[in-house]
């Protein structure tokens, strides 16, 4: 960086230290930097305005900081979060959020072909993402893995809306964008569409290369790829699933009106099998409208000098200032996976709540198995009035008593591992499942005794009360409802 360019951005982005190059496009580089009043990563978008308008780009850049405008007071785990968009006469800078793993194209690159449950993650959080863009009435229309970033944790982002539009109802488009691998034949040739549906087609063309590790539409020539393309002209490999070779040819049929729609998706048996909890919620996608001002955030902001009424007018009011970028990179810093975006959710007010279980339910679920064949999971379900911490604490002298052991994968989740035979034993459960194994492994009787695999979740409901989902993972049927029971007796007051 030289000298006047340095002086520059220390002129408009005094907030940040400006730090390498990450990526270069026609008009734009995207530089790594950190905001100096929190000490936080983010990534800026820099678009240089002389070059757009050399290129006659206005337009298209003109509605993409209207797109990215909408997903700045939008908090959704996997689409990338935009933080604010300083504007001078000559750049815009767009500050978001820094997504360290890189792309999901270069993971398939590295990786081949993707371990089909690892793929189906992705894709569930690719379709969370996309179904979220659909309800706020704008179509990505540019889906592909150079598109998609993974965060720390391998999470998917949904990025670059630089080519998505705005949907209004009884509208439809025309324009022809995208790369040609995975534009639908509807774009290509030159067809109304509405939007959704070329998203469908895009995100089918993204399983299929995560599950094969190859395009299903590919040819150098590019006439010939686009008759491949509206011929719908590809091979399904042997290897695929039952599930996925139903799921894969519903997204990438050629006439749209019989192309399978996200709602359908969400709803087909291999994209359910395995589906985490936060992603089940069907109010995903609408909790940062009712999501609750984090208190330790906003002391936090507060202490480092700004007005606390200010600051919280601002939040309320979702405006952009320097007290509001701040709030939300350190939330966000403390949000940083999927699991807190529920747990975010746990904010305890000082309205003191009953401690009362107030419904059960068994919920039996569908899933696929790696094979595409139908199994049985249960789960049960428990809704308390109380704090979080306070159920949390309950439970686990539950499962102390009960001689279960556990494992924390989240202040609000944990996994559970239940032998029978330990109901003759002395062993303190209250240690780790590492632990207990040691435990099991020098018992002549556990090698051959069943055991019964759960996971714990807690998470909060629209009615102010908190669910704990308690979902078996394996081991025999009886015995899990057998532990169900005695859960319930000793969770219930």
């Amino acid at each position: 960086m030289d000298g006047q360019t340095k002086r520059r951005y220390d002129a408009y982005l005094k907030n940040y230290s400006i730090g390498k190059v990450l990526g270069i496009g026609s008009f734009s580089k995207v530089r790594v930097a950190v905001h100096t009043i929190t000490g936080q990563k983010v990534a800026i978008k820099i678009l240089n305005r002389k070059k757009i308008k050399n290129l006659g780009m206005e337009e298209t850049v003109k509605r993409e900081m209207k797109i990215l405008r909408i997903f700045m007071h939008l908090w959704h785990p996997h689409i990338i979060r935009l933080y604010e968009i300083i504007e001078t006469p000559s750049e815009i800078c767009v500050v978001m959020e820094y997504v360290k793993n890189g792309e999901l194209f270069d993971y398939i690159v590295e990786k081949g072909r993707v371990d089909e449950n690892q793929a189906r993650r992705f894709f569930q959080q690719i379709i969370s993402g996309v179904e979220c863009c659909h309800k706020n009435m704008v179509s990505h229309r540019d889906l592909k893995p150079e598109n998609l970033l993974l965060d720390l944790k391998y999470n998917v982002k949904l990025a670059d809306f630089g080519l998505s539009n705005i949907m209004r109802d009884g509208h439809f488009l025309r324009t022809s964008c995208g790369s040609p691998n995975y534009a639908a034949p509807e774009v290509i040739a030159n067809k109304l569409y509405a939007g959704p549906e070329v998203d469908v087609w895009g995100c089918g063309i993204i399983l299929y290369a995560l599950l094969c590790g190859f395009l299903p539409f590919d040819d150098e020539n590019i006439s010939n790829l686009y008759k491949k393309i509206k011929g719908g002209i590809y091979t399904l490999p042997n290897h695929l699933s039952v599930g996925a070779k139903d799921i894969i040819p519903r997204m990438l049929i050629v006439d749209p009106m019989k192309r399978i729609s996200i709602s359908e998706i969400c709803r087909h048996p291999w994209f359910r099998a395995f589906l985490p909890r936060y992603l089940a919620l069907s109010q995903i996608d609408s909790i940062h409208k009712i999501r609750k001002i984090d208190k330790d955030c906003l002391l936090e902001v507060v202490n480092m000098g700004f007005h606390r009424d200010q600051l919280v007018e601002s939040l309320m009011n979702k405006m952009q200032n320097q007290g509001t970028v701040a709030y939300y990179l350190l939330l966000d810093n403390r949000c940083h996976s999927p699991g807190a975006y529920l747990e975010a959710e746990f904010t305890e007010t000082k309205k003191q709540h009953g401690a009362s279980v107030s419904s059960t339910s068994h919920m039996p679920t569908r899933y696929m198995d790696q094979q595409g064949v139908g199994v049985i999971k249960y789960s049960l379900g428990l809704k308390f009035r109380a704090f979080p911490r306070d159920i949390i604490m309950k439970v686990l002298k539950v499962l102390q008593d009960l001689n279960i052991g556990w494992k924390k994968i989240g202040d609000y989740n944990m996994k559970c591992r239940w032998f029978p035979f330990h109901q003759r034993t002395l062993i303190n459960v209250n240690v780790n499942i590492g632990t207990e194994m040691n435990a099991v492994e020098n018992d002549p009787h556990a090698k051959s005794s069943p055991v019964v695999k759960f996971e714990l979740q807690l998470y909060k409901t629209t009615d102010e009360r908190y669910l704990l989902d308690i979902q078996k993972l394996t081991g025999p049927h009886v015995l899990f409802l057998d532990l169900c029971a005695d859960l319930i007796t000793k969770l219930h007051p």
